[in-house]
């Protein structure tokens, strides 16, 4: 079992070696403008995961897909070579979906925005529905309210004057 560290390095150079091998060694008309974004290397380093995108619609992105597909065993065969591991992982690629769920997590963030600046221009005008207090306080009492009884003083207490049952 290999550690974490030798996992990381692995799969930075799996990256490099990859997206260096797509740009000078594969062909394919197929392959459009893909971009590796990352690599994921299994703990006993026997499988990686290629992240990549590719600008374009959904069709460049199939034709992507399967062009990644036929050059996987070259891809493999130049990462064995340059990598001096003894056992060379078995690549699997996979479409990153970060910059799309960027770019939706962007429109929502406007969407938030232009809410609560319509919430700001629709308050800017506003006013209180009752009083700007609407609470009632110690000095303040209506004219149909009886005013609080006074507290009884210390002395009658302590007299039982009070006239409450103890």
């Amino acid at each position: 079992m290999a550690d974490a560290a030798r996992a990381r390095k692995l799969a930075v150079r799996i990256q490099e070696i990859v997206a260096e091998n797509l740009r000078t060694q594969v062909k394919d008309p197929r392959l459009g403008m893909v971009t590796v974004t990352d690599v994921k290397v299994t703990a006993d380093l026997h499988d990686a995961t290629v992240f990549y995108t590719v600008y374009g619609d959904e069709a460049d992105r199939a034709a992507t897909a399967a062009a990644l597909e036929s050059a996987r065993g070259v891809l493999r065969s130049a990462v064995g070579r340059q990598t001096g591991v003894r056992f060379t992982p078995t690549l699997a690629f996979s479409l990153d979906m970060v910059p799309d769920t960027a770019k939706h997590i962007d429109e929502l963030l406007a969407e938030a925005k232009a809410a609560d600046a319509e919430v700001q221009r629709r308050a800017a005008g506003a006013s209180y529905a009752g009083d700007a207090d609407p609470y009632k306080h110690d000095d303040e009492f209506d004219e149909d309210e009886d005013a609080p009884a006074p507290a009884p003083d210390a002395a009658a207490v302590e007299a039982g004057l009070d006239g409450g049952s103890r």
